[in-house]
């Protein structure tokens, strides 16, 4: 399901996002894509993280239906068309089902169409069209396999993946360009259509161009993708814009006729 708005409404997508990391890459994305093809506004509401920690039980606890639904409120007075849940280990962690009926009650909370940013790594690899991945993820390997195991549904097959044993998503949080770059080298394999980094407390935004020539090729991270589900939902991702990687370069995404 996708929002139809009138052309002089500027597409207003609402992120629920888990504590305090890299929610800064939302207000810079929506500078960039606004500046690279038309207005867009992203406004994002904190949820309540709970226990900070990249474990199981602690990630389903996070992406409880209770804690979702309490930010719906703020971001339907901000105007949202459409409302995406930013986390990738708060929703994959529940499996393929388990993930649709969060996103389920999530939309039903909102009154709105609804994604996570799990189901945004799977609709953006589909819409690439890759059939093999490198994951380059800062959780401990037990949480990254889970990831693994989600993009099968997608039709992803991931050549390589390693995690990084990183714990709490404050940590995540401050690492800086180079680190970053260095993550996605490591996830990189010869095989691999392109490489994914599915933390949304890492931040990427100001480094997307960098990280696909640091590789050679097309990088999906947790906050681009998350912004790029987003539009998709509003009927806005078919607009091509440069300088922020090969997804949004290309005008994946777009309504089909």
């Amino acid at each position: 399901m996708t929002v139809n708005h009138p052309s002089d409404r500027v597409p207003t997508v609402g992120f629920l996002y888990p504590g305090y990391s890299a929610e800064d890459d939302y207000p810079l994305l929506e500078r960039l894509l606004s500046r690279s093809g038309g207005p867009v506004q992203l406004p994002l509401v904190h949820t309540d993280i709970g226990e900070d920690a990249h474990r199981v039980d602690a990630l389903l606890r996070m992406g409880g239906a209770e804690r979702l639904a309490a930010g719906v409120g703020p971001l339907k007075e901000r105007g949202a068309e459409a409302v995406v849940w930013a986390c990738t280990s708060g929703s994959f962690v529940f499996g393929w089902e388990g993930a649709r009926e969060q996103v389920r009650g999530l939309a039903a909370a909102a009154g709105m169409p609804a994604s996570s940013t799990s189901f945004a790594f799977a609709h953006a690899v589909r819409a690439l069209g890759l059939a093999k991945v490198g994951v380059a993820a800062t959780y401990p390997d037990d949480v990254a396999e889970h990831f693994v195991e989600f993009l099968k549904h997608a039709g992803a097959e991931t050549v390589s993946w390693r995690g990084h044993g990183i714990v709490t998503a404050a940590e995540v949080g401050t690492l800086g360009r180079d680190r970053v770059i260095e993550l996605v080298q490591a996830g990189n394999h010869s095989q691999a259509d392109a490489v994914l980094l599915p933390d949304t407390a890492l931040h990427t935004a100001a480094w997307l161009e960098d990280l696909e020539r640091a590789v050679g090729k097309p990088v999906l991270t947790a906050n681009q993708v998350t912004a790029w589900e987003g539009l998709r939902l509003v009927g806005a991702a078919g607009v091509p814009r440069p300088g922020l990687g090969t997804l949004f370069k290309t005008g994946a995404g777009a309504p089909q006729a």
